[in-house]
């Protein structure tokens, strides 16, 4: 949950301004209660920072720190060499093989 979380929000602060702790539990599918229990604790590791939204005083912003910042990029690049490792055996039918399960629908009929 703290690197779903981690690595949507350094998405999120890449793709425009810091967002809300709502708007990051919104993008990354999870409870916003757990959430803010999850980043409370990466907040006290020195990961983030929550300061309040000054357009809204219920609401908190979120940044990484720089050491935040620093360990997303290291687990995203041993979540990337992972996955290239993990698909290795496809070789050049890679590409035909994520076309495959993209035209598989998202939901499975009820």
């Amino acid at each position: 949950m703290q690197f779903v979380l981690l690595a949507s929000l350094w998405w999120l602060q890449e793709h425009g301004e810091p967002p809300t702790q709502a708007r990051l539990a919104e993008h990354a599918g999870t409870d916003a209660m757990m959430t803010s229990q999850v980043l409370r604790k990466l907040e006290a590791r020195g990961l983030l920072e929550r300061p309040p939204d000054p357009g809204d005083a219920r609401a908190r912003r979120l940044r990484l720190t720089r050491a935040g910042s620093a360990l997303t990029a290291r687990a995203l690049a041993d979540v990337e060499a992972a996955d290239e490792a993990y698909f290795a055996p496809l070789g050049d039918r890679r590409a035909a093989f994520v076309a495959a399960l993209s035209a598989l629908p998202a939901q499975a009929p009820r």
